[in-house]
């Protein structure tokens, strides 16, 4: 099946973001994005974290945005996403959609990710279940695949492309 979202939609890369292992992973100027994940970024739990289905996490401004507006001291990296992402919508992100990131980096959405309790002191009343897909679609982190391997940082633009676009 085809991912709904059209072609074309572009948004920027906000922040770019790793860690030594937990949460909160912090700004970089760059990073070089591979098979396997971000160099120089690395999970604390590699049994839940990790793999070629979860080479990247990523999470949109604009949610981040409206979770701090109902009061909740999240901030861009905060929920261990390597890539916050502005401009997209993310209410029709959906798994199978690729992502075309700066001059060449492709992902491809392969899940929501489940959220965390490391990431509980981000939310009022250590709820952080309130970015589950199930309980709250369209709120959630993503994971991608790294389809092509490169490099970002800060600016670089966000493109929804299909499959074959990429191929």
């Amino acid at each position: 099946m085809q991912p709904s979202y059209h072609r074309g939609v572009t948004g920027v890369v906000y922040q770019v973001n790793v860690s030594k292992g937990g949460v909160p992973k912090r700004p970089v100027p760059s990073a070089e994005i591979v098979a396997g994940g971000v160099v120089g970024d690395e999970q604390a739990d590699r049994i839940h974290h990790g793999g070629p289905d979860q080479d990247l996490c990523l999470y949109s401004l604009e949610v981040i945005e409206a979770l701090q507006a109902e009061g909740h001291p999240i901030a861009p990296g905060s929920a261990g996403e390597n890539l916050t992402l502005a401009g997209i919508d993310w209410a029709r992100m959906e798994i199978g959609v690729r992502l075309r990131i700066g001059d060449r980096l492709i992902a491809e959405i392969t899940a929501t990710a489940s959220p965390c309790s490391k990431n509980a002191r981000w939310f009022e009343g250590r709820d952080f279940r309130r970015i589950d897909a199930a309980r709250h679609p369209g709120w959630s982190r993503w994971y991608a695949r790294v389809v092509e391997p490169g490099t970002v940082a800060p600016g670089d633009p966000v493109e929804v492309v299909h499959a074959a676009d990429t191929r």
